[in-house]
């Protein structure tokens, strides 16, 4: 049998990143002799690495490397390290350009609760139970990239940004979701501000003609903060979650809590021709270099990458089932641990994920 080669873009990042991503890597090393895959790693620097190696956020040859790869990982950007730099100079700018450099429009967040980590989550099991939902969030438009924005000193200091959105980006992402919908349980929640935004209700507007060429499909819509309210008072009505860039961060970090930790959410963030995969999670500089992160998040995310990337879902549910089994065994990094619970390393769970598809791999083919 031929080996199947990919080319990798791994950045880092900063904080916790470069720890969870060598567990991923650990990950991908054992899916590659199980599965008779090759993958040629490239490493390059973003976010506050690149800030102090070059002071630039983005250095051209990182955004080069990744545009000629099949897929990059990425691990976190940020930490108080850089806080006081300017706006154009944050790590956070490192990330704003990949999306847009790349054009990764369309952001994909599920949220799942594992049936052997009922008690990480501080909701009562019977809401949480099942709980399988889908978050596609628009990621290159929106306020975060808005025209005009700035801060001045006039009037005693007035800081402003612009929320704006296309006909068209409306649509793009829309389709992505309704598309998405259709091989889950066919609903779409689509999430606004209509009554108080006029982008919003272009939004509603364009969300509800693409829906008339998904007849299938049922689509709702809610405000955003009644979604807010209802992801906690009863998640599992929701299925598929369209929304715009700021809201989608802001409902993709309260939907991880359902799973317990942010630890435990991965993304893919999806373009014409490139996809990056991270986890949702932020940088944690409180607990880096500890060997205390939960690296699912990470490893979740590289499933994801063989599925929407690679074309190959069978080695995406043998990584998913490989973390339920994982779980199974009790193995619980320190935030999905319960009082009392022993605790693994970051790098004990990659290689108990490890263990684990081999388990699962070996008992499918006897």
């Amino acid at each position: 049998m031929s080996t199947k080669s990919y080319d990798l873009a791994v950045l880092p990042g900063d904080g916790i990143g470069p720890e969870v991503v060598d567990a991923a890597l650990h990950v991908i090393d054992g899916v590659s002799r199980h599965f008779s895959l090759s993958f040629q790693i490239r490493y390059a620097d973003v976010g506050g690495a690149a800030l102090d190696k070059q002071d630039n956020p983005l250095p051209p040859e990182t955004l080069e490397l990744c545009r000629k790869s099949d897929a990059v990982l990425l691990g976190a950007i940020g930490g108080p390290k850089w806080d006081d730099l300017p706006s154009d100079k944050r790590p956070e700018r490192g990330l704003l350009g990949l999306r847009d450099g790349l054009g990764l429009y369309a952001n994909l967040r599920p949220a799942r609760v594992y049936g052997s980590l009922k008690g990480a989550s501080t909701l009562k099991s019977e809401v949480i139970d099942g709980i399988d939902l889908l978050i596609v969030r628009e990621l290159t438009g929106g306020i975060y990239f808005g025209q005009p924005s700035g801060r001045t000193d006039r009037d005693g200091g007035r800081g402003f940004n612009t929320m704006v959105y296309t006909r068209a980006e409306v649509e793009r992402i829309a389709r992505v979701a309704f598309e998405a919908a259709a091989k889950r349980r066919s609903k779409v929640t689509s999430v606004d501000k209509a009554n108080v935004l006029v982008v919003s209700q272009l939004w509603r507007s364009v969300v509800t003609e693409v829906a008339r060429d998904y007849p299938a499909t049922e689509l709702n819509h809610m405000y955003v903060d009644n979604c807010a309210m209802q992801l906690v008072r009863c998640p599992k009505q929701f299925d598929v979650i369209l929304t715009g860039n700021l809201f989608g961060d802001i409902l993709s970090d309260e939907a991880a809590m359902l799973t317990g930790s942010l630890g435990m959410l991965p993304s893919a963030s999806l373009g014409q021709s490139c996809a990056l995969y991270e986890p949702v999670h932020g940088s944690a500089p409180d607990i880096a270099g500890q060997g205390v992160a939960n690296p699912i998040a990470m490893i979740a995310s590289v499933a994801m990458m063989f599925r929407h990337s690679f074309g190959r879902p069978d080695i995406a549910e043998a990584i998913e089932g490989a973390i339920e089994l994982t779980l199974q065994k009790g193995c619980r990094t320190a935030d999905i641990a319960d009082n009392g619970a022993s605790q693994v390393t970051t790098s004990e769970m990659a290689q108990q994920v490890v263990k684990s598809l081999s388990e699962t791999i070996n008992t499918e083919r006897d």
